[in-house]
């Protein structure tokens, strides 16, 4: 697989990582622990070297996770784990203070079995910490060689500025896909002009995108899709339409509207990676697959045009989590 850079302090990493959260978090029961191994190996034999974890994922399951399943060339990839949340807890609210960040930090390399963490992200924005006190607290990290890069997720055009003065910010990680196009009004020119490399998670439209959801899909109890309003019965009906676009462009190109969806993605700038996840090896290898799909100067338009007459319906957050997306 082709590689790409994030950032302009020589982050090298494969066109294509592997969101590794629903591994364990988010969209139902966890994976068996030994298939979910197998499916991230397997990921790193079809040659993705990019992994994505977090703390806040089990909380710290997920860690533990990639730390076993990538201990035996861990010298070959490139681990990205965040900090942020207190106690390592999605529901618990904000927590960037530079001494939590450090106790992040160390618990981080204890879980992923390592002596650095690759990319370091600030899960969300904390508005009671000067972003300016993050990433001081990350760059001395870095000088102590605990951590190699600095991340945001999430963070607005300001806080991206502010942070980036302090230590290079190596890469965004925020949503962005077909259906959730809002980065392209400010955020991917400030990553341009400030030589930022761009991770978008969710780039499958968490899974609409492949075509496998409709309105009548029903989410298991744990499945946090259950409380996003873009995926209400109604929404994914009207929503449809992306979906049955993202086909057309399949069929032409012997393809499948996941591929095409990442293809998209790929085609954009040269310094964005999507990180899409799955529990399934099916799957894994379509997502990897899409990395052959090219698509041309007239496809893109083509998939522009169309794109702009579709509507998309519902918010992509509830409103309790809109709050924590930083502008």
């Amino acid at each position: 697989m082709e590689k790409r850079k994030l950032g302009n302090n020589g982050l090298e990493v494969s066109a294509m990582g592997l969101g590794c959260m629903g591994l364990s978090f988010g969209y139902g029961p966890a994976a068996d622990t030994q298939d979910a191994i197998k499916l991230i190996r397997t990921a790193f034999e079809s040659g993705i070297t990019f992994f994505d974890t977090a703390e806040a994922y089990g909380p710290f399951t997920n860690e533990e996770l990639l730390g076993e399943a990538l201990a035996p060339f861990r010298d070959q990839v490139v681990i990205a784990t965040k900090f942020g949340f207190a106690g390592g807890d999605s529901k618990a609210g904000l927590d960037s203070r530079p001494v939590h960040i450090r106790e992040v930090a160390e618990a981080a390399l204890t879980r992923l079995k390592t002596d650095r963490i690759d990319l370091f992200y600030q899960h969300r924005v904390d508005p009671n910490v000067p972003i300016e006190d993050v990433a001081g607290t990350v760059r001395e990290l870095i000088q102590e060689g605990k951590v190699k890069h600095f991340g945001l997720s999430e963070a607005g055009v300001q806080t991206i500025r502010k942070a980036h003065d302090v230590q290079p910010v190596a890469a965004l990680q925020s949503e962005y896909s077909l259906w959730w196009r809002e980065p392209e009004k400010e955020i991917l020119p400030t990553l341009e002009e400030l030589g930022i490399g761009f991770v978008p998670f969710s780039p499958l439209g968490k899974g609409f995108l492949t075509g496998a959801i409709n309105e009548n899909t029903t989410f298991d109890s744990t499945d946090f899709r259950n409380v996003v309003p873009r995926f209400t019965p109604e929404a994914r009906k009207a929503n449809q339409a992306l979906v049955d676009l993202l086909g057309k462009i399949a069929e032409q190109k012997n393809a499948t509207p996941a591929q095409i969806a990442l293809a998209w993605l790929l085609a954009q700038k040269p310094w964005i990676v999507p990180i899409p996840g799955t529990t399934k090896l099916h799957r894994l290898e379509e997502n990897l697959a899409a990395t052959d799909v090219k698509l041309t100067d007239d496809d893109m338009v083509e998939i522009e045009d169309a794109a702009f007459n579709i509507t998309i319906e519902g918010d992509r957050y509830p409103a309790n989590l809109q709050k924590r997306v930083d502008r």
